[in-house]
């Protein structure tokens, strides 16, 4: 028996026109914007398909993420014969992935991302936090316990054995960044452009809040098919239990991305892995762990899922 992954990309995969060709092409994709238009009172397709500046708005960027990636998804397993078997995703990917999974409903979904992306936003005000990849061989393996101390900057994501991201207050995170220069040869420091310090200790104060949307909808959640999806907060896969899951997701938004860990799992559990998303930043961090992906960006790629 094959088993097959689908992976899907989070925030910052955003772009003008994502999955437009789906919905050109496929009733299935169609569909799933609209049910996602329903459920948020805003046109998914015209915010995703023309040039809308709250694409790039946290609030509104996730749930359009999530639709556009639920969109390519249906169309791949209705009209590609694609069965995944296994779902993972990095960070807001991670909804996606338990929306595929038939964990979340795709209502429920836009609507709790939408949330948690507005929450994100009010958590930190504008220009006080910051994040930074940190690119050297080996750097995910490598001890920083002493570029960090003293600074409010935390590991937001083990990207690949060659990338990690830093986040926290924005002082902080370029101190570090001059530190990490300075005591690891060849290093790449890359400034991301995002709006808040996601996934650091920054983002703890909103956590009550988001568990209370959880709380709200979790009798919409089937939990028990949650088994089979990764978890960014543990690395492994989510333990199929409605505390466990709810408690997983509250702590991932201030826990480290574990994408390292999640990739080698979705590798031991599935023979092929497929990434389905507006870009591909997943398919070189599993190339780091030695696995080739399907990237499945536009329709043009179809054929590589089947």
């Amino acid at each position: 028996m094959s088993f097959t992954a689908v992976v899907f990309p989070g925030q910052g995969s955003q772009r003008v026109g994502m999955a437009s060709d789906f919905c050109a092409r496929f009733d299935v994709s169609r569909n799933v914007f609209a049910e996602a238009s329903d459920a948020l009172g805003i046109d998914m397709a015209a915010m995703c398909f023309d040039d809308d500046p709250r694409l790039d708005l946290t609030e509104y960027t996730q749930p359009a993420i999530l639709t556009a990636e639920i969109a390519m998804l249906r169309a791949l397993e209705h009209n590609a014969g694609l069965r995944p078997t296994h779902w993972g995703g990095h960070s807001l990917g991670e909804y996606t992935a338990l929306c595929a999974a038939g964990v979340i409903p795709l209502a429920t979904a836009v609507r709790l991302v939408r949330r948690r992306g507005a929450l994100m936003q009010q958590g930190v005000p504008a220009g006080e936090g910051a994040m930074m990849a940190i690119i050297a061989e080996g750097i995910a393996d490598r001890e920083l316990s002493s570029e960090l101390d003293g600074l409010d900057v935390d590991t937001a994501n083990r990207n690949s054995p060659g990338q990690i991201v830093l986040s926290g207050k924005r002082a902080d995170v370029e101190r570090a960044a001059s530190r990490i220069a300075c005591s690891v040869p060849g290093v790449e420091l890359v400034p991301l452009n995002v709006s808040a310090p996601f996934h650091s200790r920054m983002m703890r104060g909103i956590e009550s809040a988001f568990r209370a949307e959880l709380d709200a909808v979790a009798g919409e959640l089937a939990f028990e098919r949650a088994g089979a999806v990764t978890s960014n907060l543990t690395g492994g896969f989510h333990v199929a239990d409605r505390e466990a899951v709810l408690d997983a997701l509250t702590r991932q938004i201030s826990g480290t991305v574990d994408f390292i860990a999640n990739m080698r799992v979705l590798a031991s559990a599935a023979d092929r892995i497929c990434e389905v998303g507006p870009g591909r930043p997943l398919r070189g961090f599993f190339r780091a762990i030695g696995r080739d992906v399907a990237s499945v960006v536009s329709v043009k790629h179809v054929a590589e899922a089947a």
